[in-house]
């Protein structure tokens, strides 16, 4: 068998892409903690030096208190201070200050094939990274709480039980996302670091929750007609397939098959982008909707509860 040898260029591609992973590793692995509780296992990240570490909701939706280790052998105790199953993020706050934290990114900047770096534990096995690209943007994700998750990241860097929670990094070791779900071999998926996410992770810090308007629909995406769609400049609207008795929506007088097509001015094309608007200043206030029934242009003025849950 012949043996081919790889070229100077081929292996200069190969230590450049080495230095990136290794460089993105050491700066990361000490921020990445293995989270202990006695009902499970998974990975978390520092976010700030006085204490705070960000994981997955589902990683600690049970505990009140876990223990959090580092690669260099040691261990704090941490409180989960707050959770939000519907975007399937959770902030701890250790015992301790003076950890090391991780430097934020932004994933709206990411672009597919780009070199991403996940951190985590898989299966116990504290401090393990793991290297891919970013195989597709703005995924959606049902979390257990029966909510959708949008613009989520999907990478073929090898996530396992026990990477929720960790971190998903750039090549400058920004960390980008938070690693949520195995979909699949070479199928991982991360919850995006980004504005509405900062605000998650930042409400859930200093109030222990975060707050959502509740509208009482259930829909889907529905293509406008041509007419409709030149008029309007967009091609789709959100169709209410279900209206909850007892609702916001009802009270408003919403009806099935009612194609929304802007919430308070913003164009709406798919539910996240509802979801999206249906924030805690909300709750209380007058939110106008357009809306098309049966072909005719309806304005409906709606009041949103907060959504318990």
């Amino acid at each position: 068998m012949a043996l081919r040898l790889v070229s100077s260029d081929e292996g200069e591609a190969l230590d450049a892409y080495s230095r990136v992973v290794v460089s993105a590793s050491e700066r990361l692995l000490p921020s990445v903690a293995h989270l202990g509780s006695g009902r499970g296992t998974g990975s978390g990240v520092v976010i700030s030096s006085d204490g705070f570490l960000v994981t997955s909701a589902h990683v600690v939706e049970r505990a009140r208190r876990v223990r959090a280790s580092f690669v260099d052998g040691s261990e704090v105790a941490a409180e989960v201070v707050g959770l939000d199953p519907l975007s399937d993020l959770a902030v701890l706050r250790a015992s301790e200050g003076g950890l090391v934290a991780a430097e934020l990114g932004d994933a709206g900047s990411l672009r597919v094939g780009q070199l991403v770096v996940a951190v985590g534990n898989p299966q116990g096995y504290a401090g393990s990274v793991t290297a891919g690209v970013v195989s597709a943007l703005g995924r959606s994700l049902p979390t257990r709480a029966g909510r959708v998750v949008d613009s989520v990241i999907q990478t073929d860097a090898a996530l396992n039980p026990g990477n929720s929670g960790g971190a998903l990094a750039d090549g400058s070791a920004r960390v980008v996302g938070i690693n949520t779900a195995v979909a699949g071999i070479g199928l991982g998926l991360a919850v995006p670091i980004n504005d509405t996410t900062r605000s998650i992770v930042a409400a859930l810090m200093s109030e222990g929750r975060f707050r959502r308007a509740y509208l009482g629909i259930a829909g889907g995406t529905r293509p406008l007609p041509p007419r409709l769609a030149r008029e309007l400049g967009r091609a789709a609207g959100v169709e209410v397939v279900e209206v909850v008795p007892d609702s916001p929506a009802a009270a408003a007088g919403l009806r099935p098959e009612d194609l929304i097509v802007a919430v308070d001015g913003r164009p709406v094309a798919q539910v996240e982008d509802v979801q999206r608007v249906m924030v805690g200043d909300r709750i209380g206030a007058t939110v106008l909707l357009d809306v098309l029934r049966e072909g005719r242009p309806v304005e409906l003025r709606l009041v949103p509860a907060e959504l318990e849950l």
